[in-house]
């Protein structure tokens, strides 16, 4: 697939699932930690599938840097809740930052249990564009003299059970009700001289749809004032 479609743009699903790839490899010992940061840093800059398959070409499960491409026309997602809770397995479950850092974000499925682990490092795990498997996931956080941040989008379900040792798990969206049909988030873990946070945010389309929303009320409010001062003047004349 590489061969035919090059310059293929890759997608944040893509790069996760090479990213995948990398950390299997590093735990089988088949990279050290220098050879897996080179590659996980060219992974997430990677535009194409013809710069994504290099990257794991000499691993056993190298066919994986070119992932299969569905030419076939499907519906677009209409945004709802339940077309976002889909199933299936997460396209990634588990993240490590060693004096380093990681994120996942963009158009991404969400595990029934991501795990993820800091050490004197740094993680982010954005959910605000993300697919769910299920409807209720769980986000196990372990950061020593570390931290995370977990980024949610409004209407979701925020539960947060981590335990904290001279550090601590934001609990400020706890008990934010959630929209019908939205899924549930539960945030677990441990943090050691760390912390972890959690963050109502919107996307970033949400943003522009806000803005634009805003825009137009603007623009009518200016085009009934134009037309009252409009008739006004021709009453007077």
């Amino acid at each position: 697939m590489t061969e035919e479609l090059p310059e293929l743009r890759a997608s944040d699903a893509d790069r996760e699932r090479v990213a995948e790839v990398l950390r299997d490899a590093l735990a089988e010992g088949r990279l050290d930690m220098e050879e897996f940061e080179e590659r996980l840093d060219a992974t997430y800059r990677a535009r194409t599938y013809g710069e994504l398959a290099p990257i794991t070409r000499d691993l056993p499960v190298g066919q994986m840097a070119a992932p299969k491409v569905d030419m076939q026309k499907r519906p677009e997602p209409d945004g709802s809740w339940a077309s976002r809770i889909v199933g299936g397995e997460g396209s990634s479950t588990w993240a490590v930052a060693v004096m380093s850092g990681f994120q996942r974000r963009g158009r991404w499925t969400v595990p029934r249990r991501f795990n993820c682990f800091a050490f004197w490092g740094g993680g982010e795990i954005d959910l605000r564009d993300a697919n769910f498997a299920a409807s209720e996931v769980e986000i196990n956080c372990v950061a020593i003299m570390g931290g995370m941040q977990v980024i949610v989008p409004p209407g979701v379900e925020v539960v947060v059970r981590g335990i904290g040792i001279m550090g601590g798990f934001d609990q400020r969206e706890e008990g934010v009700p959630g929209e019908p049909g939205a899924p549930r988030v539960i945030v677990t873990g441990f943090a050691f001289w760390g912390g972890v946070g959690v963050e109502r945010k919107l996307s970033k389309a949400d943003r522009q749809r806000l803005r634009e929303e805003r825009r137009q009320e603007r623009l009518e409010r200016r085009e009934v004032a134009r037309e009252l001062r409009e008739g006004r003047g021709r009453g007077e004349g």
